[in-house]
């Protein structure tokens, strides 16, 4: 069942001169598929994951999750669709320093609808999934960049997303430490979430099904 699909879609930037940081887009993703999308700094991979994470509109061409149209919903229906079905990891982390790592898992529930006594159990599960239940306490500052990854990605999974999207997920991590990480993404998709990982990392780009190439805003797929 196709999940994502984008039709002839293109991301200009205004100038002088226009940039056009994707050009006539066409890439349909399957419910449960893992893509690494690779390419050069400058091609287009971040423009990809800010318009497949509604957080950029296309200029032109169509983008649909489960066969909705983005581009007809308000924003408010945007952050809903963004908060309930998708969720993200960065290379940076992106964790608040002075909470403690349950509160970081905590945060997004609440904006995805949860119900307020299902959180923390749901958090805690969470956590113990991604090897850090004995980490509940600490803030994040106190961890390993390894476990701060963790901590993201329990963060991005705990409100049960249907498509993880993934911005150089190992950037900040050595290479044992990146194969950790690759392999908790490797359990997440065998239970059924959908992957889409950006790298310049080619191990971490082989460890997905289908790789996807964007060079000067357009895409092929490797064979």
């Amino acid at each position: 069942m196709t999940l994502i699909e984008l039709r002839d879609l293109t991301r200009s930037f205004p100038g002088p001169p226009e940039v056009q940081a994707l050009k006539a887009v066409n890439l349909s993703i399957d419910e449960g598929d893992y893509v690494s999308i690779v390419g050069p700094s400058g091609s287009g991979k971040s423009t990809m994951l800010n318009i497949l994470g509604l957080l950029d509109r296309p200029t032109v061409g169509e983008y649909r999750i489960d066969d909705v149209v983005t581009g007809l919903l308000d924003e408010d229906e945007r952050a809903r669709v963004r908060a309930q079905r998708i969720g993200f990891v960065f290379q940076a982390f992106h964790l608040m320093p002075r909470r403690t790592v349950l509160d970081n898992v905590l945060m997004p529930m609440l904006y995805s609808g949860i119900p307020r006594d299902e959180r923390e159990d749901r958090a805690r599960r969470t956590l113990e999934r991604v090897g850090l239940g004995h980490r509940l306490g600490f803030l994040p500052t106190t961890l390993s960049g390894g476990e701060r990854q963790r901590v993201a990605v329990a963060r991005a999974v705990v409100s049960t997303p249907s498509i993880l999207l993934a911005d150089e997920p190992t950037g900040n991590l050595d290479q044992a430490t990146s194969g950790e990480v690759m392999s908790l993404f490797d359990d997440l998709r065998a239970d059924g979430l959908t992957l889409v990982v950006i790298t310049h990392d080619p191990a971490v780009a082989a460890r997905a099904e289908r790789r996807v190439r964007i060079t000067d805003g357009r895409v092929t797929e490797e064979a």
